[in-house]
């Protein structure tokens, strides 16, 4: 069966687990597609024993949905795939050219969405959402809200809810850093964590407010970049908390597990807008592999991602989230109880080896494997 996946999301290399695990499988043989570098990011993996990877130049770098491969077409006479797996939007122009290549070479073709809130986008995207739904063989949806989307918006194939990655739990697990705990945190505080883009939607002001309301010896840390730092920073300056709050540039994927284990609590306070919320939270589960507590607010996929493993709170309340971050402070039974059930979540559900397995299941269905 021979596999061509094109994803600009894999300059990550951590997430390249999940390709390793798939191409584990001796039926399949697996050639990626990815940007030479996406925005800034370099390619960290560009090789590997089990799979090709073909680092390639794009046009429109670092623009969601306008990018595209300008040199693919070769590729796709070269390989001849059976399955084309499109790890990007159904309205995106990538998918649309891949599309046209996969029916152009008689393969299958797969696409992957987080898009949990229903839109309609004006031409040109309408008219490329609408090709590629009507030739799309199979969907991959990273939640359910997704799912559901696709069947209002007329897609009559069949769908199948999988993340988009896991994680891998032999890097993401409780360890001993007390060195870089020492540095972080030389007086020994309990540590509020968050990690992601310092925007408006992610949450982040919130909970800098909460800190407010919380133990002086509690304090909150912060992995990221975005156009709300110097608000960050203001504002708590402002506040008189400065000594409280830490700001960490974003930290490689290799690397980030080292942070979480410096923390006692995470939390993922999303806000939903009008046109986004919530799609997945993948920190939650990098930072419950490492059997740190999560709180999260109930927006979009948080809650089923949490599950029982966590605190969930209304998102936008910021006395209820600083009650649950209170919660967690002042009860060592609970963040050890709700540290280990995190870790057994992610083990049953969002390693990358059952994404993986997930994802083989997928293929089989499309292109059926003799005996």
């Amino acid at each position: 069966m021979k596999v061509l996946m094109i994803s600009k999301a894999l300059v990550n290399g951590a997430y390249h687990k999940k390709i390793e695990e798939l191409s584990a499988y001796r039926d399949i043989q697996l050639t990626l597609i990815v940007p030479e570098r996406w925005a800034d990011i370099a390619l960290e993996k560009r090789q590997s024993d089990n799979y090709k990877v073909v680092p390639s130049r794009i046009i429109f770098n670092g623009y969601n949905h306008f990018h595209c491969y300008p040199s693919i077409s070769g590729l796709f006479k070269d390989i001849r795939p059976d399955i084309v797996h499109i790890d990007e939007e159904h309205y995106s122009f990538i998918t649309f050219q891949a599309m046209r290549l996969a029916k152009k070479f008689g393969a299958k073709a797969i696409f992957f969405t987080w898009q949990n809130i229903y839109k309609k986008y004006p031409p040109p995207f309408s008219w490329i959402e609408k090709y590629n739904l009507r030739h799309a063989d199979f969907a991959i949806a990273g939640n359910q809200e997704a799912k559901n989307i696709l069947f209002q918006k007329g897609f009559n194939k069949e769908v199948e809810v999988i993340p988009q990655f896991g994680i891998d739990p032999k890097i993401f697990k409780k360890d001993d850093v007390e060195n870089l705990k020492k540095e972080l945190n030389p007086e020994d505080k309990f540590i509020i964590g968050f990690a992601g883009r310092l925007v408006r939607e992610k949450g982040i002001i919130d909970l800098l407010d909460a800190v407010l309301n919380i133990e002086l010896d509690s304090h909150l840390f912060i992995i990221g970049a975005g156009p709300l730092k110097n608000k960050i920073i203001e504002r708590a300056k402002g506040a008189g908390i400065s000594q409280r709050v830490k700001i960490i540039d974003p930290v490689p994927s290799f690397e980030i597990y080292k942070y979480f284990n410096c923390m006692d609590c995470l939390a993922l306070p999303s806000l939903t807008t009008s046109n986004w919320k919530e799609q997945f939270g993948r920190v939650l589960i990098e930072a419950m592999a490492c059997e740190v507590p999560v709180i999260g607010s109930n927006s979009g996929e948080i809650p089923n991602v949490i599950g029982d493993a966590g605190l969930i709170f209304k998102e936008g309340n910021i006395s209820d989230l600083a009650s649950k971050i209170r919660l967690l402070r002042n009860n060592d039974a609970l963040r050890i109880e709700l540290g280990r059930k995190g870790r057994q979540r992610v083990l049953e559900h969002f390693t990358q080896k059952i994404v993986a397995e997930k994802t083989y299941e997928v293929y089989k269905t499309l292109t059926p494997i003799s005996p």
